[in-house]
């Protein structure tokens, strides 16, 4: 299920209810269902990921838990469906508009798993629209919210797909082009950071400490892959642009609510990092 990156879409619906205006009003059943929603959308996805991948895997990951013989093929199969239903019927529980946002999630989710990750264009794209459906269930907690702010989707939309792109060479590694192509992806998205400050209410002086953070994590990371093109940097890449996700919503909570908001969302940051010690993130 991939704890800590779980931990990661939690701050995805954190940044959603922060746009909405919704997290300085405090924890309500709404929010609560939303976490829930986004845990079972996410480990569901996940654990379908490893499902769709078993033959892949016993060739190049046996230590995984369905190659290893640890967990059975029907196992992963109950409880991914299992955690993609909570996923989808807790999000009905806030309301239609949430639930048909989780519900496409789980069908974006199921259709990367199955056709588009191993496609070097689409793979991407879909990748990152599960995440801006992610984000968008978060600012559902407000149905005008999300008629007002959906265009801050186009953020995860560009940057999950910026990782998708360098996971895709994360085993044989090679990848230099696309490192380099996910390199200047991370600069429009500070870019994009940058036009909201100046188009929308969005004050990028509140959000500079956890875009910075981010921005470090990335660049420093996938420089260091660049360098040494081998496998194990560019998995490395990956991780930390996973785990970037964390501070990159804490910067768009901050630039919304102010940056009591964003140590709220960031203080998930070490809680993932614990978690990604213990449990794999790629």
């Amino acid at each position: 299920m991939r704890p800590a990156n779980i931990i990661t879409a939690i701050a995805d619906i954190l940044a959603g209810v922060s746009i909405a205006g919704f997290l300085t009003k405090g924890v309500n059943i709404d929010l609560i269902l939303l976490i829930i929603a986004t845990v079972g959308l996410y480990g569901g996805g996940v654990v379908f990921n490893d499902v769709f991948d078993k033959e892949l895997d016993t060739k190049e990951r046996p230590e995984r838990p369905l190659p290893s013989g640890q967990v059975s093929l029907l196992q992963a199969q109950i409880l991914g469906s299992s955690l993609l239903v909570i996923g989808i019927t807790a999000a009905f529980l806030v309301s239609i508009v949430s639930g048909l946002l989780a519900f496409l999630t789980a069908v974006l989710a199921l259709t990367y798993n199955k056709y588009a990750k191993h496609h070097s264009f689409a793979g991407p794209i879909n990748m990152g629209l599960c995440r801006s459906f992610n984000l968008l269930l978060g600012i559902s907690i407000s149905v005008v919210a999300l008629s007002h702010f959906w265009y801050i989707a186009i953020i995860p939309l560009i940057f999950i797909g910026d990782i998708t792109l360098t996971s895709q060479g994360e085993v044989e590694a090679g990848n230099k082009y696309a490192l380099n192509f996910a390199l200047c992806l991370d600069l429009l998205v500070f870019g994009i950071f940058i036009a909201l400050h100046f188009f929308t209410d969005y004050s990028i002086l509140y959000a500079v400490p956890f875009l910075g953070l981010w921005l470090w994590m990335n660049v420093s990371s996938k420089v260091k892959a660049i360098r040494d093109n081998q496998p194990k940097m560019v998995m490395n890449a990956v991780k930390m642009g996973v785990l970037s996700l964390i501070p990159l919503n804490a910067g768009i909570a901050a630039g919304f609510q102010g940056w009591v908001i964003g140590l709220i969302v960031l203080s998930l940051f070490p809680i993932s990092l614990g978690l990604a010690r213990k449990f794999s993130v790629t």
